[in-house]
């Protein structure tokens, strides 16, 4: 049976994220780097000033500061995409897919910077008058109702895409691995009912702090996020620091692999080596940091601000802090230890493995923590961003009964196999993609008029 839905899935996968869908994410992150005309890269420091609090507006609409913004939005991605994601990555598709994570990243800066200003400029109403911010609005509001039935289509594979099943088995993977078969709680064999009994914990945690809203979910990604990055960081980089001479020789890899696909694991896709290992780079750092994919609009669309190009620079940040930061230490983590050639693990047993490598003895427990805060902070932002699909389809007045389907996959995805659930929300990320990409493509030159607007009078400041 198991088999069975991992085919199913994998053929599903496969259908969607073909070559089609990877240039339309990276064309089109493309496409707004030159209409912008690297403009936006070019106010880093001011996007670091807007978070200082420098620019808060008490009065303006939304819920939460630009800083909680930010903290919600790096809670989702910030997550098991950079420790479990990345070690998928090189399983499937060796050093080079890293490279194209990069790749991918660069252009989702310019991505993010339109989808998320959009998502300021063309805020909506649910039905129960509270403005809202996302896809689906910007759809509505800025190319008409006319192209309503794109941000159905998009809110429909957002109450799918947006739970928190990856989270949920990775984080009961490394428990049931690292703690529950060493005290001889379950076996490699028969460990069901404890991935279970995780799953029910886990369930109870989320509920807890999900059924506050998306200002309890802010204060406490704000108060989680800056720590369980620190945490990992420094110990990631102590892996490399007592490593450091092989380093060079290690991203070189990454950069010659991405041209040659040498360590694909199974058939190589549509393009070849070559082209399998772009499509599984550009899957996994779409999966990573969400450039593109619309979730990340959802969150900054519930920022304090009238300034949309404000709330978009602020979102600029979060591929280089997710994907050029903290995947790539995760990489090199796993490249310099060897384990991603002398062991048999995956996901975050892979990253748990370089871990134990690197720092013994501390190493794994250090991880433990730091996934425990990644997917509990990840699992928090996408029960909002769920609530929100289901409000803009059937009123906002039913947003919280998604938190109780919320909550129960939680359970489904700790029993669940790896594959099977990777390959569902790839595919729903892949079909979020498509509405969010066009629509940001359509209202580009609102976007680029605003920016030149924002940026003169910051000038004359």
């Amino acid at each position: 049976m198991i088999e069975r839905i991992e085919q199913f899935t994998e053929t599903l996968v496969n259908l969607a994220w073909g070559m089609p869908l990877v240039a339309l994410l990276v064309g089109g992150g493309l496409f707004f780097v030159v209409i912008s005309r690297f403009q936006p890269y070019r106010y880093f420091g001011h996007a670091l000033a807007v978070l200082t609090g420098k620019y808060d507006d008490p009065e303006a609409e939304g819920d939460i500061n630009h800083f909680q913004a930010l903290s919600a939005a790096l809670a989702a991605t910030v997550g098991m995409g950079n420790i479990g994601g990345v070690a998928v990555a090189i399983t499937m598709g060796g050093p080079g897919a890293i490279f194209w994570m990069w790749v991918s990243a660069m252009v989702g800066m310019a991505t993010k910077f339109f989808t998320c200003t959009l998502a300021i400029m063309y805020r909506g109403k649910d039905s129960l008058g509270k403005t809202q911010g996302g896809p689906m609005y910007v759809i509505t509001e800025g190319l008409g109702k006319k192209w309503k039935p794109l941000a159905i289509f998009f809110s429909i594979c957002g109450l799918i895409g947006c739970t928190p099943i990856f989270q949920a088995n990775q984080l009961t993977q490394i428990v049931r691995d690292e703690i529950l078969i060493p005290m001889q709680l379950a076996t490699p064999e028969a460990h069901f009912f404890a991935d279970l009994v995780v799953g029910l914990i886990l369930m109870t945690l989320v509920a807890i702090v999900i059924f506050g809203g998306i200002k309890r979910i802010g204060n406490v990604a704000a108060m989680l996020v800056p720590f369980m990055v620190a945490l990992y960081v420094i110990g990631v980089v102590y892996i490399l620091l007592i490593n450091y001479q092989v380093v060079p020789d290690f991203l070189m890899m990454i950069v010659t692999d991405a041209f040659r696909g040498e360590y694909i694991n199974g058939e190589a896709a549509f393009g070849g080596a070559l082209g399998a290992v772009i499509i599984i780079g550009v899957r996994r750092a779409a999966f990573s940091n969400e450039a593109g994919i619309g979730t990340e609009s959802m969150a900054h669309g519930a920022a304090k601000t009238n300034e949309p190009v404000r709330e978009g620079l602020v979102a600029m940040l979060e591929p280089a802090i997710d994907t050029l930061l903290v995947c790539t230490m995760t990489a090199l983590a796993i490249l310099i230890t060897g384990v991603w050639q002398t062991t048999d693990g995956d996901g975050v047993t892979l990253t748990a493995s370089a871990f134990s490598a690197g720092i013994p003895y501390v190493g794994v427990p250090i991880l433990i923590v730091c996934v425990i805060i990644f997917a509990l902070t990840t699992m928090f932002t996408y029960s909002y961003y769920g609530g929100k699909c289901l409000g803009f389809l059937i009123g906002a007045e039913y947003k919280p009964y998604y938190n109780y389907f919320y909550i129960l996959s939680i359970v489904f995805g700790s029993v669940m196999s790896i594959g099977a659930v990777i390959n569902i929300l790839d595919t729903m990320f892949a079909m979020m993609a498509i509405p969010t990409m066009l629509s940001s493509i359509l209202l580009a030159p609102k976007v680029v008029a605003a920016a030149k607007d924002y940026f003169r009078r910051l000038e004359e400041e």
